[in-house]
Order: C-alpha cells, then structure tokens, then sequence
C-alpha cells in the first residue's frame, strides 16, 4: 500500500464494516466522511475523556486497547460509551493483517458495549510496527463522579485483584518458549491467561456506591509507582505493609526468574482505592467475586513508607517499568 490514509475500499471492507457495536446515546459515529463524533448526555451527567497509545505487538494488545482507557475512565467512576483510534502502520501492510486487527479490537468493544466513533489509519515509514493511539470517551452524573486528590489521612488504601497481571500476562507471551524450559506448561497457560482480568470496571463500578474515595488504575510503574502518584495528587503520606499486597505466584516465579521487580511492574487489571472504611469495601468486591486487600493507610505528612518486618523503606518516585527489562 502506497504511505498515506488507508484507500476508501480497503476502510469500508476491512475497517468500518467490523464495527459491530451501536449505542442509542452515539449520535455520529465512524464513517466515511464523519469528522468527529458525537454523543448525548443527559440531564446532570458529564463528559470524561482519557487518551492512551499501544504498540501492537500481537493479537492480545486487543485487551490493552480497550481496557487501557476503559479503566482509566472507570477510576473517574464513568462509564465508558465509545473509543477514537487512531493507526500508524508500517510500510506494506497486508489487508488481511489489518483486518484482523481491527476485529479483535471490535470485538472487545462489543462484548463490553463499548462503540468505535472513528479515528483515523495511515500507513506511514515512521513506524516499524502498529501503534494504535486510542482516546476514550465516556459520561458520568456529577454525583458520581470521582475527583484526584482527595484522599485524607485515616483513610485505609486497598488493591483489588493482583498486582502485575498485564506484566506478567506479557511477558508469559513474549518469552514462552523459554518459561517453559523451566515451569510447569500450567504455570506459564494460567500466566498468560491473566489479561482475562485486564477490566476494572465491575469493582470501579461497586466502589463508587459504597464510599470510595479515590480510584486510579495500577498501570506503567506498577503499585509502587501508583501508590506515590496516588500520594502526590492528594498531597498526603502512605504507611504501607508490603507483605499484604497481593501477587499470585505465578507473578512471583516469573519476575524472579527474570530478576524484576514486581512492585514496579505494570499492572493493568488492579486497581488503588482509598476509603474511609476499607474492610466494609473489600467485603462489598469479595461478596461479587472480586479479591480486594487493605493494605495500609494514609496519614498526615509526606512520608511514603513501606513497611516489611518491621523495616522501613521510603517509596521513591516511579521510575522506569520493570517489564522493560525483559521485552
């Protein structure tokens, strides 16, 4: 294919018709010719936008395109109603490639009720491989809505689910062939199986009826580095034990056979609360099968500390991810 926009027979056929989903509140959607997008609120809600790129690297960057800014809006306790994305493709693409892309992209979409707007493709030598900028759109009523900074010292910090699921996820792709050299065929299966977990979603959502505070999504940096930004934003300090912070095994083997860090792995599908009352909220996710874990508290001051037998550490600021120093 020559460098520029995708052709208009190659966007109908192998682009526009794999959009699926369809929503009432979408008012202008993709389409030839449709330059922007358009949904309906309602009386009281809000719009809330988030923007997130991902460099395709196989079929299951699918999750991390929608989930990515799904969980980013999910933590601002919105509901997400469509994405925008827009592809860079390297030179001489095949249609078939593409096509596939965007119907396990699609697909995800629909399953979650989630409708593509539009976006824009372009094959382009600036890229050596896909990269899939997408910006999610969603609404929230302004009683719901979720606000950075407001965590107040007291207030107890919890983990749902496991932190470094997408890490570890990745990496058990990427590098298969030799985890298997050295584990169980079950372990490195159930590791890559984990993207099953990438949504926040359902716990954002049951958080937002029972006192959370604050949400934010475990990404780039993993729980250290989401813990010091979620310290930051309100301006408060952490007392954190490090051995209530939840990791399956699985994460365990993995990062120790690559020397890693899991604390600083990216963990997309966990996410930081802040509430008043933890206990009764971890109840709340576990009575509908999501584990949730208190694992410590905010205090007055700006020491961000993490305890572990009785040591103290200092959290530091987030730094490189841990993932990148296997792929």
């Amino acid at each position: 294919m020559k460098h520029g926009k995708l052709p208009e027979n190659i966007l109908k056929r192998s682009v526009l018709r794999q959009f699926h989903a369809e929503r009432a509140d979408v008012l202008i959607g993709a389409g030839i010719g449709a330059d922007c997008a358009a949904i309906r609120l309602e009386d009281g809600e809000m719009p809330v936008f988030c923007t997130d790129p991902v460099i395709w690297t196989d079929e299951a960057d699918a999750k991390r395109v929608v989930h990515a800014v799904c969980n980013d809006l999910a933590c601002a306790g919105a509901q997400p109603v469509g994405l925008l994305l827009t592809a860079l493709l390297p030179p001489e693409p095949e249609e078939q490639e593409i096509r596939r892309m965007v119907q396990l992209i699609a697909a995800e979409c629909e399953t979650d009720g989630i409708q593509i707007l539009g976006g824009h493709t372009e094959v382009t030598p600036s890229v050596i491989c896909p990269v899939i900028s997408v910006s999610g759109v969603g609404k929230v009523h302004q009683d719901n809505l979720i606000l950075p900074g407001r965590v107040q010292p007291g207030e107890d910090i919890l983990v749902t689910k496991w932190i470094g699921l997408e890490g570890t996820a990745r990496i058990a792709r990427r590098k298969e062939q030799e985890l298997r050299q050295h584990y169980p065929a079950y372990m490195v299966e159930e590791a890559e199986s984990f993207d099953r977990c990438f949504s926040v979603r359902p716990e954002a959502a049951l958080a937002v009826k029972h006192g959370v505070t604050a949400m934010h999504d475990i990404s780039e940096g993993g729980v250290f580095g989401a813990l010091w930004e979620l310290a930051e934003s309100s301006g408060i300090g952490l007392e954190i034990s490090l051995k209530k912070i939840p990791v399956r095994q699985e994460t365990v083997e993995i990062c120790n056979f690559f020397d890693i860090n899991p604390y600083q792995l990216v963990s997309g599908g966990s996410m930081l609360m802040a509430a008043p009352d933890g206990d009764s909220l971890a109840q709340v996710l576990l009575a509908a099968g999501i584990p949730a874990t208190v694992i410590g508290k905010a205090v007055p001051g700006h020491d961000r500390v993490i305890l572990n037998d009785g040591e103290r550490r200092f959290l530091e600021r987030p730094g490189l991810d841990a993932i990148h120093e296997v792929i």
